[in-house]
């Protein structure tokens, strides 16, 4: 699904004073989007053809730390640059912004030209080669979960973030006139995101107070991550814009229900969807079972790839439609992987075990990869569960902790084959470095239980 600028209409735009700004972005290994602010005449006079940016933007933490350790980029390496190649296939005018268009950039090494091979982008880039020499088209489609709040990011950051109010008061799981309330932020996100060339569908009420999910129709899957990555980093924007802080954080309250993105997905081949067989059971074709299997076997090692920081783990709870054991059901919410439109040519899996924390294009990248070896290996799809996984005794469970998902991750010769060596040491540091930080951390909970008690 293409986005919805030329190149020859930006440069038209550009010579009518309409567009002033041009965003050049790559993706970061949190997903976000980082880059430069193009004067419009320079991007369409040459700026077009390739900038550059300092190679630590893929080897910082969350916070833009210059984390050590990694072998790519280094003080001893002098952190020289990587080339930010502009893909003009993804220019998109963005509304919220005045005067300002934007496209996402590859990262490419700056002699060889070749890609960055850790680069989020091309992680993703190579699992679609690998399925297309199969003959598939992965398509797939985002669920993406947030909550708002009556505050302002710099409110929330000036009082140390201990006096959040959501904007709801109460749960609005789909209630209308509850989320009418909110009405006014998320009538200017869908319009915004539209107007940028992301096909919204709709928006509802989440499962608890001032949470929102926002959906945007299934594509093929790099433009997918490019949407899903654009949606949060426009989302942010326009609430910024509105006065309003909004949290993407997988879990950001113990009594609060979690923020998930599921992630549907679905192969097609020669333009019909290879999920489908009308005479098997469920409909699910055998290219499906097998796709699900390789998800099941290597479920444990890709859960990094699905929840990337310790926060994430803890938004796997009972009872708060988070799964925590990774099986398989048709329709079942309390399953980390759900056969959605079973019987129809809208049959998929949907992998409910991701939050809305991670990074689009290393999740589908971790998710095809383990699904394209089941297909290519000929794995055997295991019986279905049924009822209640939360309570099930023989189902496969969902790594409840960070150290348990780097290990499963760091053993896993699926993905060091899939994605290489070099790339799955540079992730598993990152994690690593994540626990560590996380682990030195004195926090409030820390201080209210023991000050007084210990």
């Amino acid at each position: 699904m293409p986005a919805n600028l030329t190149f020859d209409a930006l440069k038209s735009l550009v010579a009518s004073g309409e567009i002033d700004t041009v965003l050049t972005c790559i993706v970061d290994m949190q997903g976000r989007l980082m880059g430069k602010r193009f004067h419009a005449a320079h991007f369409v006079n040459g700026g077009y053809e390739e900038t550059h940016g300092c190679n630590y933007l893929l080897a910082t933490d969350i916070e833009m730390n210059t984390v050590q350790g990694y072998k790519a980029t280094s003080w001893a390496a002098g952190y020289g640059d990587y080339v930010h190649k502009p893909d003009l296939s993804t220019l998109r005018l963005v509304p919220w912004l005045p005067g300002t268009a934007m496209v996402m950039c590859d990262v490419l090494d700056h002699h060889t030209h070749k890609e960055i091979a850790h680069s989020p982008r091309s992680l993703l880039k190579a699992q679609l080669a690998r399925a297309r020499a199969l003959g598939f088209e992965p398509m797939m489609a985002t669920e993406l979960e947030f909550f708002i709040f009556e505050q302002s990011f710099e409110e929330l950051s000036d009082f140390d973030y201990t006096e959040l109010q959501t904007l709801g008061r109460f749960n609005a799981d789909y209630a209308i006139f509850a989320t009418t309330k909110e009405e006014g932020l998320m009538r200017a996100i869908r319009n915004g995101l539209f107007g940028a060339g992301i096909p919204v569908e709709n928006s509802k009420g989440e499962a608890d107070a001032g949470q929102e999910e926002i959906n945007i129709r299934y594509s093929d899957a790099l433009d997918t991550a490019d949407m899903h990555s654009i949606t949060k980093n426009g989302i942010k924007e326009i609430a910024h814009a509105h006065g309003h802080a909004v949290t993407f954080m997988a879990k950001y309250a113990t009594d609060r229900a979690g923020s998930s993105s599921h992630i549907h997905m679905s192969l097609w081949k020669d333009g019909k969807p290879a999920f489908l067989d009308p005479a098997a059971e469920h409909g699910m074709s055998a290219t499906m079972r097998a796709y699900m299997a390789g998800l099941l076997a290597h479920a444990d090692a890709t859960t990094l790839f699905l929840a990337p920081y310790v926060n994430s783990y803890k938004r796997f709870t009972v009872g708060m439609f988070a799964p925590t054991k990774a099986v398989w059901s048709t329709d079942n919410r309390t399953a980390g992987y759900r056969v959605c439109g079973d019987g129809t040519k809208g049959i998929r899996v949907e992998c409910r075990i991701g939050g809305a924390d991670l990074n689009p294009y290393l999740a589908m990248a971790a998710l095809l990869a383990a699904g394209l070896d089941g297909i290519e290996n000929g794995l055997t799809l295991e019986p279905e569960h049924k009822g209640d996984m939360y309570h099930a005794t023989d189902a496969r469970r969902v790594p409840s902790n960070m150290r348990a998902a780097i290990a499963a991750a760091e053993g896993s010769a699926m993905l060091r084959a899939a994605f290489g060596s070099d790339v799955m040491d540079h992730y598993l540091h990152a994690a690593r470095w994540e626990q560590s930080e996380t682990d030195r951390m004195v926090t409030d909970w820390d201080l209210r239980r023991g000050f007084e008690r210990a």
